[in-house]
């Protein structure tokens, strides 16, 4: 009986100043199949040029098994049963990545601080790098971040600048929060950029109905406006109205 592996034919970019990232998965996802892999390399860009030409194929890598092509490396993983991730789905997925490192964040540094966990403290914590890493990722590109933006929020809709500023304040609110510093400013930004975005995104979303992304974690996400993206000020709110809470006990 002959158990020898099947074999697939490779052909992928490898130059000295490039090496296709899709062709080392393809590889990688060949092997895990169990096939022995003809690893052709294309080391030039004539070289490669031709390649396409002579195949009627616009991209590298391009996989070959059994004779047949079967394409680059999405066609490779459709070919398995694999799943293909769309682009331009939404997903949350950001904003539950986020979120859940946040909270370990406020749990490690919650026991870090005190030895133990005190639910309150760490709770203020998650909310306060929450608004720190919010910040962070609007930051990255604010002139993007701003645009998207004004998609939806009744304050920038009205003054263009505000977009601009909101990461910037959020930012702000966040590392006083942290910091439990200087309340008289980071509780009303806290309370003001909260409600402004609650209310922007309660009126596009469950009044207008309205199919947008959210801004929320920069302007390049998929993640759809809603009620993740509610409660990310809600929580602004509800931080600042404890601590408000908590300087007049």
């Amino acid at each position: 009986m002959n158990s020898a592996p099947r074999t697939a034919v490779l052909h992928r970019m490898v130059m000295p100043g490039h090496t296709c990232p899709y062709g080392l998965k393809a590889r990688h996802l060949l092997r895990k199949q169990g096939y022995a892999v003809e690893d052709h390399h294309l080391t030039t860009r004539e070289e490669t040029d031709r390649f396409k030409a002579e195949h009627g194929v616009a991209t590298t890598p391009q996989i070959f098994i059994d004779g047949q092509r079967i394409g680059g490396h999405d066609d490779l993983r459709r070919y398995f049963g694999l799943m293909v991730a769309d682009p331009a789905a939404t997903s949350y997925r950001p904003v539950i990545a986020l979120f859940a490192m946040t909270a370990l964040m406020a749990l490690a540094a919650g026991y870090a601080a005190d030895g133990m966990i005190m639910p309150m403290r760490v709770i203020e914590w998650f909310i306060a790098f929450s608004m720190c890493v919010l910040a962070l990722l609007k930051l990255q590109d604010v002139d993007k971040f701003a645009t998207m933006f004004l998609n939806y929020d009744l304050l920038a809709m009205r003054w263009v600048p505000y977009g601009r500023i909101y990461p910037f304040a959020e930012g702000l609110a966040g590392v006083l929060m942290v910091a439990g510093a200087l309340r008289w400013l980071s509780i009303p930004i806290a309370l003001f950029i909260g409600t402004v975005g609650a209310v922007s995104v309660f009126k596009a979303v469950y009044l207008d109905r309205r199919e947008l992304k959210c801004a929320c974690v920069g302007g390049s996400s998929n993640v759809p406006l809603g009620f993740i993206s509610l409660t990310e000020n809600l929580m602004m709110v509800g931080m600042a109205l404890w601590m408000l809470w908590g300087t007049s006990v």
